[in-house]
């Protein structure tokens, strides 16, 4: 089973999926990614992966890694491990892969979607992402 079937899989498995994406950290670049959303086109999905890779690697995160790490007196990297965002109209779940530092998954949902389901689905299917990213 490739990436995209597996994003697939969770996408149909939930009420209201809308898409998966799974994003390299370090590049930005899409590993994997379902849908069924006409609009989101390919810019679409690289500007979401973009601010996707800004709210967990971005200057300002950086920054206050930086600073915890010298306040600690230990180096702090790669602190965030989970965000949930919410739009008008779409909830964003996203998680770093287990074992794979620089891969995130994030599911899209409608507002019709349970954020509990929402959070299992997505957790559930890291261990069948983890095999397919560097």
């Amino acid at each position: 089973m490739s990436l995209n079937d597996v994003c697939s899989e969770v996408v149909n498995s939930v009420d209201g999926g809308l898409g998966l994406a799974v994003v390299d950290l370090s590049t930005g670049l899409l590993l994997g990614v379902a849908h069924n959303v006409p609009y989101f086109t390919q810019s679409y999905l690289d500007a979401v992966a973009a601010a996707a890779v800004d709210m967990f690697r971005g200057k300002g995160v950086l920054g206050v890694e930086k600073m915890l790490s010298q306040q600690r007196g230990t180096a702090v990297s790669n602190s965030i491990k989970e965000i949930q965002m919410s739009t008008e109209r779409t909830y964003h779940f996203m998680s770093v892969v287990p074992g794979k530092p620089d891969a995130l998954a994030v599911l899209i949902t409608s507002t019709k979607a349970n954020l509990g389901m929402g959070w299992v689905a997505l957790r559930k299917a890291l261990p069948a992402i983890a095999p397919h990213c560097p």
